[in-house]
């Protein structure tokens, strides 16, 4: 590996944590916003939880994108 291999592969990995960051701080904004709207609204049926377990869940796989877990899965063009 040389030195522009480790070089984009840190800069991969920067675009990878920021674009999780981004979509971590979305994940918290709609929720601080859907929460107390569904309790103020009708607070029997407690409806943002399952936007939250969907969403989360794909979150939960765009931590694991991030964090590089499905590096070999996934072969682009290298062998």
């Amino acid at each position: 590996m040389t030195d522009d291999d480790g070089r984009t592969e840190r800069d991969a990995q920067r675009r990878r944590l920021r674009g999780f960051g981004y979509h971590l701080i979305g994940y918290f904004v709609v929720m601080i916003v859907l929460v107390p709207v569904n309790m103020l609204t009708n607070p029997q049926r407690p409806w943002f939880v399952l936007p939250m377990v969907g969403w989360g869940a794909v979150l939960g796989l765009h931590a694991a994108f991030a964090m590089n877990l499905f590096r070999g899965l996934f072969r682009h063009g290298k062998n």
